[in-house]
């Protein structure tokens, strides 16, 4: 998928004067590129990986569990992202009683990894919003947290509904949007 085309559900489709179903399509939109465009050319990490090597990078010492944990997603996920992480020598593993899994943390590759893929995505934002005002970059940051850490009141299922989104294939398919 390009970016900027259309993504269909139905929530477009039956609302589209609606600005909380625009919101909902531009957030969609946006998950999916991040997802996608997660893999840079040189070989650097994938959203997921990418995810992981800044969790761990925080809380260095952790576990797969810890993780899994913070992410919720299976440990299976988990250690699948973690053993790219690993056979591309940008987290090491120490040794730990197997029961608690073991130790965690970033090598200096995976440091400078982690840093360079950092520099990327934040370039990325910064070109999209250069010709914003700093007060529409202020007020924009604003409402994304004000956004994100709004409580969710419960809502009732519907008819019919849709697939439930699987956080584990989400993490799991780096980008592939074969199954959307």
């Amino acid at each position: 998928m390009t970016r900027g085309a259309a993504y269909s559900c139905t929530v477009q489709h039956e609302s589209r004067g609606d600005d909380v179903a625009a919101v909902h399509a531009e957030l969609v939109q946006l998950a999916r590129e991040l997802i996608a465009g997660g893999r840079d050319a040189q070989g650097g990490p994938s959203f997921a990986q990418h995810s992981v090597l800044s969790f761990v990078a925080r809380n260095p010492g952790c576990r797969a569990t810890d993780i899994s944990d913070a992410f919720g997603v299976n440990r299976s996920t988990v250690s699948r992202q973690l053993r790219g992480c690993l056979d591309s020598g940008w987290v090491r593993s120490e040794v730990g009683p197997l029961r608690a899994g073991y130790p965690l943390h970033l090598t200096d590759q995976g440091a400078a990894v982690l840093a360079a893929a950092d520099r990327t995505r934040l370039d990325e934002v910064r070109a999209r919003v250069d010709t914003w005002l700093p007060t529409e970059i202020a007020q924009f940051a604003d409402i994304l947290r004000r956004f994100r850490v709004a409580p969710v009141a419960p809502v009732a299922p519907v008819a019919a509904e849709a697939p439930a989104f699987d956080r584990d294939d989400a993490f799991d398919r780096d980008g592939d949007d074969a199954h959307a």
